[in-house]
């Protein structure tokens, strides 16, 4: 081996003097000359390669010193990186000389110009800017610029692939294996040139590709970069390198959240139909499908949540979210699946279980039996003394609030079915009032059976008017506790909703409460997540999905 490096650098020299006397092949001779060694350069640099890829980048230079004024002038030379695997191997090259992880401040100028190097060799414009004899060299080649460039582009890439790929198969092969630093490097070199259509597959391999060593080999200015192209759709990429993406690195995951919640808030929520195709569009639900990218996201939408002091509008996006992603899950092959508890480790798992089972999975006859199923866990739970903190609580209500197509189901069976209502009643001021300090829940459970008790009086009523509601809707309109507030007209609405005689007065009623409360939102929200179930039914929902729009319209223009 040691003779071997001797040869090699007594090579060294002489192609040293021989990039130096050619420069950057501006005249006849130089190019004549150029041309005629071309074969034993190329064979001269896959030797330099195949010794200082084995070597890191401070070994390579100590034990050749001048490298650097090789490489840099062999990378100006138009007629050297237009020959064959030459312009490959000396980006490899320049890749080894790359420092991951930088020590001093010659290192880190270092790490610059092999970044400006690298960028060069993939850059028309510089070439052909700074360079009239590039032009006439690739006219001699028989290419257009574009065609020339993009050829070189494609052959670059379609190496760089199979060079990855190959070693990650080829892993236990510790010879061959890609070192972690010039993988980095390479990373790097691709940051300018991410929306470059050719390069796609580059970026799908780079982000597939794991190492042995169990820190991120992939520069984090090159993960940040195609996650921002590819939430700016300048990028199309697979969904596996996406979700491969945001599985190693976090801030990319937290970027592209907020970046949905950002876009959904941005836009008015006509439908969860277009809620639902933004939030499917963003390839988080099926992503989500990896427990830790569904805690996280989770974990965002409950700041969120907080932060907008549970707005109905974020209400809607976290439930129609978790119905996509539970989708998503169903979808998924039965031996990929990931256990429940994955997803929710700390939550009481037969609650679980209850809220994770979709309506269209059950009957609509054992619709209400489930839910009383839920009710009885869920009481149990609360009423343990082991969850004492204010937290705890917490943690449970966003557990059924994720949920909330239960609920909705809850309020209509009340109306539509023979059930046991105490069960039914206490879920939803569960919902609206989780805490039960000074017996608040106790006094909203009170009224909410006042209510109810009414409006089953009204049920069989053929004829109703505004008036015979007043009761109701005194409620909504004469209490000053927000959860009674909601409470109350979630009921009423369903009522309206789904009474034999009540769609004759929903518009009014409804338009009414808006007008002297502030529920607008709740109602507005609670009405389009009702129409986005009805829209997948069948014939017996028509008309109260017409009478859905008709008053969403109505309420489109309040708020």
């Amino acid at each position: 081996m040691a003779q071997d490096t001797t040869g090699l650098k007594l090579n060294f020299e002489y192609w040293l003097d021989k990039a130096i006397e050619w420069g950057q092949a501006t005249t006849l001779e130089s190019q004549k000359d150029v041309c005629l060694h071309l074969p034993q350069l190329q064979e001269f640099l896959h030797q330099l390669y195949g010794t200082v890829k084995h070597l890191g980048s401070t070994e390579a230079i100590q034990q050749f010193p001048l490298i650097g004024q090789l490489l840099g002038r062999l990378c100006w030379n138009p007629f050297v990186i237009g020959y064959d695997e030459s312009q490959k191997t000396l980006m490899w090259c320049l890749c080894c000389l790359y420092s991951s992880e930088p020590q001093n401040a010659v290192e880190l100028k270092a790490n610059s110009w092999v970044r400006s190097l690298l960028c060069h060799l993939l850059s028309s414009s510089k070439w052909e800017s700074n360079q009239a004899e590039t032009s006439a060299f690739i006219s001699a080649l028989g290419y257009t610029s574009a065609d020339y460039y993009s050829h070189l582009v494609k052959n670059m890439v379609i190496s760089l692939v199979t060079e990855l790929r190959e070693n990650q198969f080829n892993g236990l092969h510790v010879q061959e294996s890609i070192s972690a630093s010039r993988v980095n490097a390479v990373s790097i070199f691709c940051v300018p040139l991410i929306t470059l259509p050719d390069l796609t597959p580059l970026l799908e391999t780079l982000l597939l590709y794991h190492g042995s060593s169990s820190k991120e080999i992939l520069s984090s200015e090159f993960l940040e970069a195609v996650n921002e192209a590819f939430l700016k759709k300048k990028i199309s990429l697979p969904e596996s390198a996406v979700f491969s993406l945001w599985l190693r690195h976090l801030p990319s995951l937290e970027k592209a959240t907020l970046s949905l919640l950002d876009q959904l808030f941005s836009i008015q929520l006509n439908s969860v139909e277009e809620v639902a195709h933004v939030i499917k569009d963003s390839l988080l639900p099926k992503a989500a499908s990896h427990p830790a990218i569904f805690r996280t996201v989770n974990e965002i939408f409950k700041n969120a949540l907080m932060e907008t002091d549970g707005t109905p509008e974020v209400m809607t996006i976290i439930q129609v979210f978790t119905q996509l992603f539970l989708q998503a899950r169903q979808n998924e092959n039965k031996q990929h699946k990931f256990p429940l508890k994955a997803y929710f480790p700390y939550h009481h798992q037969p609650l679980v279980r209850g809220l994770v089972r979709r309506p269209f999975e059950l009957p609509a006859t054992y619709w209400s039996q489930h839910l009383k199923h839920i009710s009885d866990i869920l009481k149990a739970l609360v009423g343990d003394t082991n969850v004492s903190s204010l937290n705890d609580l917490f943690e449970i209500w966003f557990l059924v609030a994720c949920f909330g197509e239960w609920l909705d189901i809850a309020a209509e069976q009340l109306l539509k079915a023979a059930v046991e209502p105490d069960a039914m009643l206490w879920l939803l001021a569960f919902y609206y009032c989780p805490k039960n300090e000074n017996q608040q829940r106790t006094q909203t459970m009170v009224k909410a059976q006042a209510v109810y008790s009414h409006l089953m009086m009204l049920l069989s009523c053929a004829d109703l008017s505004l008036k015979d509601l007043e009761v109701a809707v005194h409620r909504v309109t004469g209490t000053e506790q927000c959860c009674n507030q909601y409470l109350t007209t979630h009921l009423l609405t369903s009522f309206l909703l789904f009474s034999p005689s009540g769609y004759k007065v929903a518009e009014e009623c409804i338009y009414h409460i808006s007008e002297v409360t502030d529920t607008s939102k709740e109602v507005y929200n609670l009405l389009i997540r009702t129409a986005f179930r009805f829209n997948h039914s069948g014939e017996e929902n028509q008309r109260t999905l017409k009478l859905l729009n008709e008053l969403l319209q109505k309420l489109r223009l309040k708020i």
